[in-house]
């Protein structure tokens, strides 16, 4: 999971030349549009702009700036090849870090390189492969939970949050999971919105205000601290093979260790960027599915072909390649990372724009993903598009739902393989209609539906 945020005009270091970019209203530029769908108007700017634009909004004083680039091309400068000029250093990183912990996602410098060489060696193919068993206990509750449903219709952003949630909190705390989600899935949602306000806001009211949101969030926190400390104390000394015990146990080379405030923050990004992206991918995937029966039936005959009356394993991920093509379709269309911010330290020069050190810049898997250069009718749903020949094809950074460069996801392959064993679980057992077809959207920490994601399902 990545975050992006806009800040303050005068905190930034102005372009020598005006780059291109919606003009908005008078005094308040791009303000309304950017309030009401931020997802449509980078569209529309991209559409009239070009691949570098230059947003502004807000009235003099509380203006905010910020560059979007939207081409395979500037992503990879900005995430990749010049990764050490945009750096994690933005408002909403911040506030994320403040309310979650310094954990991967957020650290920087010495702090993250030292947490990469700790948590690394957790997240190998054979280390990860080795969840397989809790994602497909955790299937099998959810078809069976939705056998009982009264009429069959569910909201798929809700129960595959729950879902992804539930499967990453056993692995990463095995029997104390009952303990932990009761936690988590009341404080997230407070912490949640409580991070995108204060990410997205001109002025920032102080934390230790006691205002209502800051009372709110602050009980939210310690609500959550609570639960991850006593659980993290109660380890102390035991070994045990859940994600917790081997952060716990995990060592580097000259003996460091995550101390226990460093283990909390490690745990609690991994629950939050480690059931998010696979909700979204999943409810999205049935989404698309339940209005596209032809694909939905060849994803069915797969999966019954691979896994029939048994349990999904590590291994069907390599023997499902049309449901992890549906994944991938899901994910270009609606990437959980919808947008990742940094902040440029050094003057760089992207597409032939100039970005002044100093700068806000974004780039957008959810407008890249339908670049008319590198996708043919790119809002249309086709698995197709992620045949091995035709990805070998596309340029790198046409598709990047995980981000990319030295600060790429490091759950890639953990999210995959949830999200095609579970998805190929949930089609051997279930006719999907989607109620829906149309869910307005949003731009949160993540992508959110702002609305269902209703789906009717007929057992077969």
């Amino acid at each position: 999971m990545e975050t992006g945020e806009i800040r303050p005009e005068g905190d930034t270091v102005q372009a020598t030349t005006r780059t291109p970019g919606p003009t908005g209203l008078p005094l308040i530029g791009s303000m309304l549009d950017l309030t009401r769908d931020p997802l449509a108007a980078y569209l529309a700017a991209h559409r009239e702009h070009g691949d570098v634009v230059r947003f502004t909004a807000g009235p003099p004083g509380l203006r905010v700036e910020f560059y979007m680039v939207f081409s395979p091309e500037g992503a990879q400068q900005v995430l990749a090849t010049r990764a050490a000029d945009f750096r994690k250093d933005n408002t909403m990183y911040e506030e994320v870090r403040l309310s979650l912990g310094n954990g991967l996602l957020t650290a920087q410098d010495a702090d993250y390189q030292r947490q990469r060489r700790l948590v690394q060696p957790l997240f190998t193919k054979r280390r990860v492969d080795g969840y397989a068993d809790a994602i497909a206990q955790e299937s099998a509750a959810l078809v069976e939970r939705w056998t009982a449903v009264p009429g069959g219709v569910v909201d798929a952003a809700e129960e595959m949050s729950g879902f992804a949630l539930r499967a990453v909190a056993r692995i990463l705390f095995g029997t104390d999971v009952e303990e932990a989600i009761g936690a988590v899935r009341r404080s997230f949602p407070v912490l949640g919105a409580y991070v995108r306000d204060r990410g997205f806001a001109p002025v920032r009211i102080p934390r230790q205000w006691p205002t209502p949101g800051n009372r709110e969030a602050q009980a939210a926190e310690r609500e959550l601290y609570a639960v991850c400390d006593a659980i993290i104390a109660r380890r102390a000394g035991q070994d045990s093979d859940d994600l917790l015990g081997l952060l716990a146990a995990a060592r580097g080379e000259d003996g460091e260790r995550l101390d226990p405030s460093e283990l909390r923050d490690q745990v609690l990004i991994f629950l939050l960027a480690g059931h998010e992206t696979t909700a979204t991918s999943l409810a999205f995937a049935l989404h698309l599915l339940g209005k596209h029966p032809a694909e939905q039936k060849r994803a069915r005959e797969e999966a019954l072909a691979v896994l029939g009356d048994r349990p999904p394993q590590a291994d069907d991920l390599a023997a499902l390649p049309y449901t992890t093509a549906v994944l991938k379709e899901a994910m270009r269309l609606f990437p959980a990372a919808a947008v990742i911010g940094r902040r440029a330290v050094a003057d760089s020069e992207i597409g032939g724009v100039r970005i002044p050190a100093g700068a806000d810049v974004l780039v957008s898997p959810y407008v890249t993903h339908r670049h008319p250069g590198h996708w043919e009718e790119p809002e249309r749903f086709d698995p197709e598009r992620f045949t091995p020949e035709r990805e070998a094809g596309r340029h790198r950074y046409a598709w990047f739902p995980f981000g990319g460069g030295p600060r790429a996801c490091i759950g890639q392959h953990f999210s995959m393989l949830e999200s095609v064993l579970a998805l190929a679980a949930v089609l051997r057992e279930f006719e999907v209609e989607t109620v829906d077809t149309e869910v307005p959207l949003g731009q949160a920490i993540t992508l959110e539906a702002r609305g269902p994601v209703r789906i009717r399902l007929t057992r077969r």
